[in-house]
């Protein structure tokens, strides 16, 4: 069966509806990643065109279809020590602020398949041992939620993976795992997976010391940029971190942060 066109038409409705659901603004340049990402789910509900297929979606009681739209359509590029420098400047913060007897906490905002959590959390075990630390990692797509939380990733994405810790916090697979490589338990009990649709009110995640929001927002118009990071603010403690990825800049968005150095802010005290 020959996929349908998308439409100009068409594709307006699907931009507005994952801005609606996600927030994410789609340009008119994703047409064709619109087109090849949905047309499996045309096919798979036995539908002659993308208009019958947002119909379907966007229709009372499709809450199931509605999140594999998303899950379709949200970019989940990631890997493991993404942006180096974060990682030194957490280690440096977290071994100067751990203590007072909480756990250190930090949240992977938009942690896609989770190599950035686990990133996080390898660095916390260099620097923090056995203090109470924990990582949450969250993101709106159920599918990447699921590869997080199973820890267990192909070999070749181990590259950024300093050779001492994958050793120490990596298990490699054998036999049927072979060409795989799993974090160790204890690395994965300190990392929790939730979603979370960070254009919507935010459940009670408790407060954290840092937040990595990195790569994300290049998604988002400006006014969505200022309504996340509004909603993310009260979440973060006085003198904790927020991170954005080195492309992006939160000048213009919020005036609750002060700049440290490229893509770091801090939360006044």
């Amino acid at each position: 069966m020959q996929t349908p066109q998308l439409s100009v038409q068409e594709f307006a409705q699907f931009q507005r509806l994952i801005h609606q659901v996600a927030g994410i603004s789609l340009s008119s340049a994703k047409m064709a990643l619109v087109t090849g990402r949905l047309a499996k789910r045309l096919k798979h509900h036995g539908l002659s065109s993308f208009g019958e297929y947002y119909r379907l979606v966007s229709g009372a009681g499709q809450a199931g279809e509605l999140q594999i739209m998303v899950d379709l359509l949200t970019t989940n590029e990631t890997y493991f020590f993404r942006e180096p420098k974060h990682f030194d400047f957490l280690k440096q913060h977290a071994a100067a602020h751990a203590g007072g007897g909480r756990p250190f906490r930090v949240w992977s905002a938009a942690s896609s398949s989770g190599e950035e959590a686990y990133s996080i959390a390898m660095t916390l075990a260099e620097c923090l041992g056995d203090a109470p630390w924990e990582v949450l990692g969250s993101d709106i797509s159920t599918r990447v939620l699921e590869r997080a939380r199973a820890g267990q990733y192909p070999l070749e994405r181990a590259r950024h993976i300093p050779e001492a810790w994958l050793r120490k916090y990596c298990l490699k697979g054998v036999r049927s795992q072979a060409g795989t490589f799993l974090i160790d338990q204890r690395l994965r009990s300190r990392v929790r997976f939730v979603q979370v649709n960070l254009t919507a009110p935010l459940p009670n995640l408790g407060e954290f010391d840092v937040i990595f929001l990195r790569n994300v927002m290049i998604y988002f118009d400006t006014e969505t940029k200022r309504q996340v990071v509004q909603r993310m603010l009260p979440l973060l403690r006085p003198g904790g971190c927020f991170l954005v990825g080195h492309s992006e800049s939160l000048h213009g968005i919020s005036d609750g942060l002060q700049s440290v150095r490229a893509a770091i802010y801090r939360k006044p005290r």
